[in-house]
């Protein structure tokens, strides 16, 4: 399988996230990172189409909620909410979401567009995965609804949505200090071109993949067990029709494995020589890493260690991980 299909494959992939009781999707190229819900700023009355302003990167950007744009009631918010920072071609939109749920490469015959779509509608397709509808968002229509200053969006107390407790208050502030703290080092590498990786948890330990290599990522997957084949293979899944192996990465890393969690998250990696199912414990965000500061031409399955969010995080060299002789077998 050849770089130019992966890449082309990646402009296919969607991030696709819950807010109430719906999904919805953005393509993942559009998405700089997510970050979980800091305290916003509101320094005076803002349109009624957003619920607050947010320092990103050395910019002041809009954060809205689509429920506003679709007529949807909204909840309040609470400290699990996430955060999307959207980029358009034009600006950088944050968008509140309840829950990311993965990434998936959506199949273009399974794509179905909305008739009648004009430059203000915010969903202007629908894709079936798992007898679940998820909609997709046009990213360039909320632009343009935000520039619209004359909206007619009904009045609403969007203070009122945040959380009011002193220790969520009190989480949220800690969030927007740490962001603020990340600017500072961010500045010097602003020029240069940065790399997007998926970060994730390993027991209590941060990895990161780089999001090149993602085919998909799933919150569970259904494993079919196979016997007679190493430890650290848990076993097959059926990605629609394809049969792919599946790979405790604690186990393959030598650390310590949970014997007992069958249903865990999933990362479909994918490079020339192979296709594999990544077990891990837990999706935690999308982030960039500037691409002077990654280590060319490393021979370890880790490639290196970062600092993000004050917390480690390793990189695993997928290439390498890929080669690994464990997977492959030979004949005796």
């Amino acid at each position: 399988m050849s770089s130019e299909f992966l890449l082309e494959q990646n402009k296919n992939n969607h991030l696709y996230f819950r807010v109430g009781d719906n999904k919805y999707a953005v393509n993942s190229n559009c998405v700089l990172e997510i970050i979980k819900l800091p305290m916003l700023d509101y320094p005076q009355k803002l349109p009624n189409n957003i619920v607050g302003l947010m320092k990103y990167n050395h910019f002041v950007i809009n954060v809205v909620d689509i429920r506003f744009y679709l007529n949807i009631q909204p909840s309040p918010y609470t400290p699990s909410n996430e955060v999307l920072i959207i980029k358009t071609d034009e600006s950088i939109i944050g968008i509140i979401v309840d829950e990311v749920e993965g990434i998936l490469p959506f199949i273009a015959n399974k794509v179905d567009s909305l008739p009648f779509v004009d430059k203000k509608m915010l969903i202007d397709a629908l894709y079936k995965f798992n007898d679940e509808t998820i909609f997709i968002i046009n990213i360039f229509s909320l632009e343009n609804i935000i520039k619209d200053t004359e909206s007619p969006f009904e009045p609403y107390d969007v203070q009122d949505l945040f959380p009011k407790g002193d220790d969520a208050k009190y989480m949220l502030t800690q969030r927007s200090i740490q962001l603020a703290e990340k600017e500072k080092f961010q500045f010097v590498h602003e020029i240069y071109t940065k790399d997007k990786f998926i970060s994730f948890m390993l027991n209590n330990n941060h990895y990161g993949i780089k999001l090149q290599y993602i085919k998909e990522v799933l919150k569970d997957a259904n494993i079919s067990n196979v016997p007679c084949t190493p430890d650290f293979i848990r076993g097959i899944m059926n990605l629609r029709g394809d049969f792919i192996a599946v790979v405790d990465l604690k186990c393959f890393l030598n650390l310590e494995r949970d014997e007992k969690d069958d249903k865990k998250p999933v990362i479909i990696v994918e490079n020339e020589d192979l296709i594999l199912a990544l077990m891990i414990d837990k999706i935690n965000e999308l982030f960039e890493i500037p691409d002077e500061i990654i280590p060319k031409n490393s021979e370890n399955s880790t490639s290196f260690d970062i600092i993000y969010n004050d917390k480690v995080h390793t990189i695993l060299n997928i290439d390498r991980l890929l080669k690994d002789k464990r997977l492959f077998i030979t004949d005796m």
